[in-house]
């Protein structure tokens, strides 16, 4: 799990442009990244949409959605819904699974694995400043963006 005070991890995955992206690349300012089950579900959508309409609001702060989604499928997502965003496809979950969020859900009485919805803010320095788990889509990007503007 993620816990503030510690490093964020390192990392290396395609965004929705196919180009890879690492950690590396936003060292030295704020960012946050936000985990996310599948492209074009509901809430994945609303929460997608809320960063992403907000980005202006983020200035110099990267946003970064991350599900195990493929990069067509980030696509397709992203030009669907205009998203101003990065989207990286973490398909072997490189990231999404060592953090603990490759968890057992239940949908209608049946049991499936699936990612659990959390955001993190990462300050300049690559230290987590907070963690926010079982998120709620809704208004949930406003809530970040106070907290990372605070």
């Amino acid at each position: 799990m993620f816990t503030a005070g510690q490093p964020f991890p390192k990392f290396e995955l395609p965004d929705q442009n196919s180009d890879i992206r690492t950690s590396d690349e936003f060292a030295g300012k704020p960012f946050v990244v936000y985990f996310y089950p599948k492209d074009d579900t509901s809430g994945c959508t609303l929460e997608s949409c809320e960063f992403s309409e907000r980005i202006p609001d983020f200035g110099d702060i990267a946003v970064i959605g991350v599900s195990p989604d493929s990069v067509k499928s980030h696509a397709k997502f992203a030009k669907k819904h205009d998203l101003k965003i990065t989207l990286l496809a973490d398909t072997e979950r490189t990231l999404i699974e060592p953090n603990g969020l490759w968890i057992e859900k239940m949908l209608y009485g049946k049991k499936y694995m699936g990612v659990d919805r959390t955001t993190v803010l990462v300050g300049a320095d690559g230290i987590i400043k907070q963690v926010w788990n079982k998120v709620k889509p809704e208004g949930h990007a406003a809530e970040v963006l106070a907290a990372a503007k605070s």
